[in-house]
């Protein structure tokens, strides 16, 4: 179900951050994959991985139940109840030696896997 997004409110604080290099390559990866002017990017958990939870990152149409929130350019897609297990996290993007890819700063989770993608709360 499609959801007219000018008609939802955006909230002025978002509950999360995304680092300058982390919207840029947002960026990138929307023109790279075509993605259409109506979706937007979608940020929340599901259960699963090695650590109980894993992250969400994608682009999506917006559904009823969304709350949206402003970052950069991009318009962030979140469910309310997944604020509970992200508030305050920050994703970046890494380029390392050994690491290359978005990662995830999250002050709420009390474990993490080896390679970042999931968590425990």
């Amino acid at each position: 179900m499609s959801v007219d997004i000018s008609a939802a409110p955006k909230s002025a604080t978002s509950p999360i951050s995304i680092t300058p290099s982390a919207l840029e390559q947002l960026k990138e990866l929307r023109a790279e994959l075509n993605v259409e002017q109506d979706h937007f990017l979608r940020i929340g958990v599901r259960g699963g991985g090695c650590s109980g939870f894993e992250y969400q990152l994608g682009f999506d149409l917006p559904e009823e139940d969304d709350k949206q929130f402003q970052i950069g350019d991009e318009t962030v897609l979140m469910k309310p109840g997944h604020a509970l297990y992200l508030l305050g996290m920050e994703i970046d993007w890494a380029t390392g030696l050994n690491n290359r890819g978005f990662t995830f700063n999250n002050p709420n989770a009390t474990d993490t896997c080896g390679c970042g993608s999931s968590f425990s709360a």
